[in-house]
């Protein structure tokens, strides 16, 4: 791969916009799920004790705890927090200069500030994935301000990072659907149940789910085989390979996106796929021609070399595939048919030694990008230049060598001898940075649920205790004739939780007797995490006076059915309970969700009032369209700002000689790039718009 200074410059851009939906996803939904009235207040999380700031910054790092010395509550605090990472985030997004390392630097302590109160709602593996990779940016961001630039020879080695976590997220993600055990992925049915169970599907699911048999098999083929195999070209010495893997991984995650509800989790790792892009892609999609350097012979015998090694590494995927997914065309029936042709032994045999195998190649791979770098470090021209090169270079390996180090921990959590073996010091490092979510394990899809119906709770309201209304959310399926939303990418996290819920009894679910509660006290904020228009809640005008909930088993209707869904009953989830009923009061009481005293009166100081103002017009607007607003804003003055700063001779390169450098910066349309021969000392990063 050659130089990946733009495909750098997408990832910060892409990651900023990924902050500012998740930052504006939690602010409209904190009154609901953390106000003083909230399902789970976060007040709860931060007891008030005789400790010192500083004390109570160890045992939770948020800056929450500063909430008091600022006039505000906790609500009002997370509101501030999410509210100032959403601008700070459009900002990024919108202006280059504020895609610098200290600007991630802010909105990662912003996030995780939140994520410390966030409890169960706030606890999904996309969370600790943007935290992780939030992380990594602020190795990965350049140091735009003031000066506008920096020497960035150690640059890929701390971009290959992000290369390594887009590893672990997908190479586990393949590898927990087979040592689960879940019969589903093991005889290739998983996506004949995945479509209708998975927890908010998009219309187009609907047709997904039509699709023939042979053809879902297939495509869970086509999963491992981009989920196992596929990663293990993230680090080929051959180029094409990794611009393979890139497609291959960007398809995969648009297919998820097109057929289910994921908020920013796809988004957020196809952002991680541009690690596997260079500069020269990334000119090809802008149709900007290079020149090309004349080849030598050697060049060329290497090329073809090259391509040689590239089609027999395809030749042997390929076969493998049709081998071990017993693949054979049925021209009788115009179909593809397909069975996993290993056993489980010979998968975890398998595992084994991949897995092993993985780190060494990690190992590798990274050194080559450690001693490239220092020999890029050690050509720079002048003494001093030479000296704070290699400064940066000594920081930043470090860095690189201590993230690759801990992140085996979590890496190995799929293969137990691998993990067993790490040395005693990596693991206590892992310990020791474990609450900062640094590096996190991943394994998505772990097993179907849902097979055989989607569980689905309902839950029912009623003033007399004879005559019940259902309650129906906005997002979630309940109405059979309502047809699935897009909703991405918000996050709908009560809509979530009540998904998880229906997978087994209540009691696995506390939170929910909180929701009962509020809803029988008729808090306003919840409901409106319920329905935003209050006019469709059934009990806007007064509280019901008892509420039940019932299981229900969902599916797809067939194409000649009338309605999106069908369903049955099942079970009932929870008893009838109204306000002061003994069992209700039980349940709160057993899990320290009663209101424990008197909530505190808001201030009306100047800034409590302004964050309920912005919260009132903000939560008047869906979400999903508040969501894309901001993102169309930021995207519209970029590209204000690049018609602006088009140039007449749009593509100019000006060659520059100095005492002591020598560099090229090539002018286009929308991005401004210089770059730095190996001899130069100047290596200022392009601002991508």
């Amino acid at each position: 791969m050659g130089e990946t200074r733009l495909a750098r410059h997408i990832f910060l851009w892409c990651l900023s916009a990924i902050y500012m939906f998740a930052f504006a996803s939690v602010y409209v939904q904190i009154p609901g799920l953390y106000g003083n009235e909230g399902v789970l207040p976060a007040r709860w999380m931060l007891r008030v004790s005789g400790k010192s700031i500083w004390e109570q910054l160890r045992d939770a790092p948020t800056l929450l705890w500063f909430g008091p010395r600022l006039g505000l509550d906790t609500q009002q605090c997370m509101e501030l927090l999410s509210l100032a990472g959403a601008v700070l985030s459009l900002a990024a997004t919108a202006l280059p200069v504020l895609r610098d390392c200290r600007v991630y630097l802010v909105l990662w302590v912003l996030y995780m500030s939140l994520y410390q109160v966030g409890q169960v709602f706030l606890y999904f593996q996309w969370d600790s994935l943007l935290l992780e990779v939030g992380f990594l940016a602020i190795l990965v961001a350049p140091m735009n301000m003031p000066w506008g630039c920096r020497a960035g020879l150690h640059d890929n080695v701390t971009f290959w990072l992000v290369r390594w976590l887009l590893f672990r997220l997908m190479f586990a993600s393949g590898v927990v659907k087979l040592t689960s055990r879940c019969p589903t992925w093991w005889g290739l049915t998983a996506l004949t149940y995945h479509y209708e169970t998975q927890c908010i599907p998009t219309p187009l699911a609907w047709f997904a789910h039509q699709l023939p048999v042979w053809i879902q098999k297939l495509s869970v083929v086509g999963t491992f085989v981009i989920e196992v195999p596929g990663p293990f070209l993230f680090f080929s010495p051959i180029r094409r390979h990794m611009l393979t893997a890139f497609y291959m991984q960007v398809l995969l995650q648009v297919l998820i996106i097109l057929s289910g509800n994921y908020n920013f989790f796809n988004l957020l790792t196809i952002t991680l796929c541009f690690s596997l892009l260079d500069d020269q892609h990334v000119n090809f999609w802008l149709c900007r021609h290079i020149p090309q350097k004349e080849r030598t012979l050697l060049h060329t015998v290497m090329a073809w070399v090259c391509v040689l090694v590239e089609l027999a590494v395809y030749g042997i995927l390929g076969y493998w595939t049709v081998y071990y997914f017993d693949l054979k065309v049925e021209w009788d029936k115009k179909s593809i048919s397909s069975n996993t042709e290993f056993t489980h032994y010979e998968f975890n045999r398998f595992l084994k030694a991949v897995v092993v195998l993985s780190i060494w190649i990690g190992v590798l791979s990274l050194t080559w990008e450690i001693v490239t770098a220092m020999f890029r470090s050690a050509c720079v021209k002048g003494v001093l230049w030479r000296l704070w090169s290699t400064v940066q270079w000594a920081v930043f390996a470090t860095a690189a060598t201590t993230m690759f180090a801990i992140s085996l921990v979590p890496y190995t959590y799929i293969e137990y001898e691998a993990n067993s073996n790490i040395w005693p010091g990596v693991r206590k490092a892992f310990q020791l940075t474990d609450r900062y979510q640094l590096v996190n394990s991943y394994g998505l899809f772990r097993r179907m649920t849902g097979v055989g119906g989607r569980p689905e709770v309902i839950i029912e309201g009623s003033m007399d205790g004879s005559t019940w209304t259902e309650i129906e959310f906005m997002y979630k399926p309940g109405n059979m004739s309502a047809a699935p939303l897009v909703v991405t990418p918000h996050q709908p996290r009560l809509d979530w939780q009540m998904w998880f819920a229906a997978l087994g009894p209540h009691t696995q679910s506390p939170w929910f007797s909180s929701l009962v509660y509020r809803l029988l006290q008729g808090k306003r904020d919840v409901i409106r995490l319920i329905q935003r228009d209050e006019s469709r809640y059934p009990f806007s005008q007064q509280p019901p006076a008892y509420i039940r909930a019932h299981r229900y088993k969902y599916w797809f209707t067939e194409p000649k059915e009338d309605g999106w869904w069908r369903r049955v009953y099942v079970e009932e989830f929870y008893p009838i309970v109204h306000l002061g009923d003994g069992f209700l009061n039980h349940m709160l009481d057993q899990h320290g969700l009663k209101d424990k005293g008197p909530v505190r009166r808001s201030s009306d100081a100047w800034l409590p009032r302004v964050l309920r103002s912005i919260g009132e017009h903000a939560r008047d607007v869906p979400t999903p369209l508040l969501l894309w607003t901001l993102f169309s804003s930021a995207a519209t003055i970029c590209l204000v700002n690049c018609l602006c700063s088009r140039s007449p001779a749009h593509d100019q390169v000006i060659s520059t000689s100095g005492g002591t450098s020598e560099f090229a910066v090539v002018k286009c349309d929308w991005l401004i790039v210089a770059s730095s021969d190996v001899g130069g000392h100047i290596s200022p990063s392009g601002m991508l718009c």
